[in-house]
């Protein structure tokens, strides 16, 4: 089984996938979002089949395939997997599937239509296994842009009033890395060129070379800067509440849940094994913003009233709290920051999911529109409870555990900014607790109003003109109306929508119950990892950089 190419596999078909939906007529919806289930739902199988092939006590990389690309450049289209990797993709294969499924009976504004929008998820989708799975460095930068295409479309066509310029801002601020880490992929390759006689971009072959530290800070800091937009670290973070505020909401899940764990992906795939001396010297330069953002985050999301923009700012912490986990240096700390990239996509997820479900109901994105909806739709309020304490870690919950191993392994080596970092703990729960009082408890507040017609449209229906925007969690989705009718007569969760959160509820609980099968699957490639930037296993100090500048 491990001789079937499953990377190359996971690649093609959503991508093939992509393209048949493009080219169905807009009036078969139905055939359209049966065809984007089926086709998640096989990446999903062959994520699952490529677990079960994988072997934790093998190579570091398996299920590889590799086929010359460019030969004159030495760049192949090389694939393969470490324990991080395939963790990633068995996230992103989970939430594509939940996605599409809680846009299951949208419909989009004007010309635009939902096989376009399922379309774009499902190239989205390829891009980011390629973004997982590349072991060339040069294959890895295509992927890394290329992903920006379909999110690109996604935000500015289904999204929200500002979705133009949330896109646009989204795309500049990521092509700006993306070109910056672009001069350091050619850096690598000129260094290369000059140690082994010929250029490569080969990963193995690179972290074999012996890079003068001077040049090693350099060339970090082009993939530092790249990495810490996607991340995204204060201060590059703005992006992200514009994109996750106006982002349909199966969309940010995507884009919050999975995306912007490229670049903590790309600081333990790149920065430390390829400049394991620069990383050490210049850990400072991402433990500082990484605590500071942990703060500053947790504090502006308390005062926000958009319900999307408060989840987007809690992302920012998390991303702090995980970055803190990696230059730590120690397997511990790593461990848990691995195990956070996944959790924060699963909780962050669903508690994105149901905030669109609120939105759906009530017409608006604003907290102080809300109350007392726990008496009217009991089942939300219990899913968007347990969402909102996954999220601030609460012990029984998946998030608890990679929390607690970035804590204990980060103390011995950075006691100070592990102290501050434990901080926003205390303010997460404030920041999370307070929304879910506001929504869900107190006086009812909005308009009296029929609930909405919950029948889906025919499936050769075409999209009416003032249909909504694609947001996930109802059949008649609403971003945001000039005057929202919040109602007293709120539906709760029907059948779909229970189907669409069950999976994420089961990892939740599962995985805070039980998280040992997935430390047992990352451990082997972070202890890798630290050994090649000097951590010995036991998470002791690295060794002093050799040479100086």
């Amino acid at each position: 089984m491990s001789d079937f190419p499953f990377l190359l596999a996971m690649i093609a078909v959503p991508a093939a996938g992509a393209a048949v939906l493009a080219a169905l007529p807009p009036t078969r919806q139905a055939l359209a979002r049966g065809l984007a289930m089926a086709v998640s739902l096989l990446v999903l199988l062959l994520a699952v089949l490529a677990t079960v092939a994988f072997d934790t006590g093998g190579d570091r990389f398996q299920l590889t395939t590799s086929v010359s690309w460019i030969a004159d450049f030495g760049v192949s289209f090389a694939l393969g997997v470490d324990g991080i990797a395939l963790v990633m993709l068995l996230l992103l294969a989970v939430l594509v599937p939940v996605v599409i499924g809680s846009s299951w009976d949208e419909r989009a504004t004007g010309n635009r239509s939902m096989r376009t929008y399922w379309a774009w998820l499902l190239l989205l989708e390829s891009m980011m296994v390629g973004v997982f799975a590349a072991t060339d460095v040069f294959l890895f930068y295509v992927f890394f842009e290329a992903m920006l295409i379909p999110m690109y479309f996604l935000i500015g066509s289904f999204g929200g009033p500002n979705r133009q310029y949330a896109a646009v801002k989204f795309f500049l601020y990521s092509l700006l890395g993306g070109l910056v880490m672009l001069a350091s992929v050619i850096g690598l390759y000129v260094v290369s060129n000059s140690q082994l006689g010929e250029g490569t971009f080969a990963f193995d072959a690179l972290r074999q070379l012996d890079i003068d530290p001077g040049v090693q800070k350099l060339l970090f800091l082009g993939f530092f800067v790249a990495f810490a937009i996607k991340a995204p670290l204060v201060p590059f973070h703005t992006w992200l509440p514009d994109a996750g505020a106006e982002a349909p909401v199966g969309s940010a899940v995507l884009l919050v849940g999975v995306m912007d764990k490229v670049g903590t992906f790309g600081f333990l795939r790149y920065c430390l094994p390829l400049f394991p001396d620069a990383s050490r010297e210049l850990a400072p330069l991402v433990l500082v913003p990484a605590v500071i953002g942990v703060l500053y985050a947790a504090l502006v999301a308390m005062g926000q009233q958009d319900m999307k923009r408060l989840v987007s700012y809690t992302s920012v912490a998390h991303f702090g709290f995980i970055a803190v986990g990696i230059f730590a240096f120690s397997t511990e700390a790593a461990t848990g920051a691995v195990l956070y990239m996944v959790n924060h996509g699963i909780a962050t997820g669903l508690l994105f999911l149901v905030v669109g479900m609120v939105i759906t109901r009530g017409g608006s994105r604003q907290i102080r529109d809300y109350g007392g909806l726990a008496a009217k739709a009991p089942l939300l309020a219990g899913v968007f409870l347990l969402a909102g304490l996954a999220s601030l870690a609460l012990p029984g919950t998946n998030s608890f555990v990679s929390e607690f191993l970035v804590l204990i392994g980060s103390f011995p080596r950075e006691p100070v900014f592990t102290i501050l970092a434990t901080t926003g703990i205390v303010l997460a729960a404030l920041y999370v607790l307070l929304m879910y009082q506001r929504v869900f408890h107190g006086p009812p507040r909005g308009v009296l109003a029929p609930p909405p017609d919950d029948a889906p449209p025919p499936d050769d229906a075409p999209p009416p003109d003032d249909a909504a925007p694609a947001d996930g969690g109802g059949s008649t989705a609403v971003l945001t109306a000039p005057a929202p009718a919040r109602t007293s007569v709120l539906r709760d969760l029907s059948r779909r929508e229970l189907a669409v959160v069950a999976p994420l509820v089961a990892l939740v609980i599962g995985l805070g119950v039980y998280p040992q099968p997935l430390i047992d699957l990352v451990q082997p490639a972070v202890q890798a990892t630290m050994s090649d930037v000097g951590a010995d296993p036991a998470g002791s100090a690295p060794e002093a950089p050799g040479g100086t500048d």
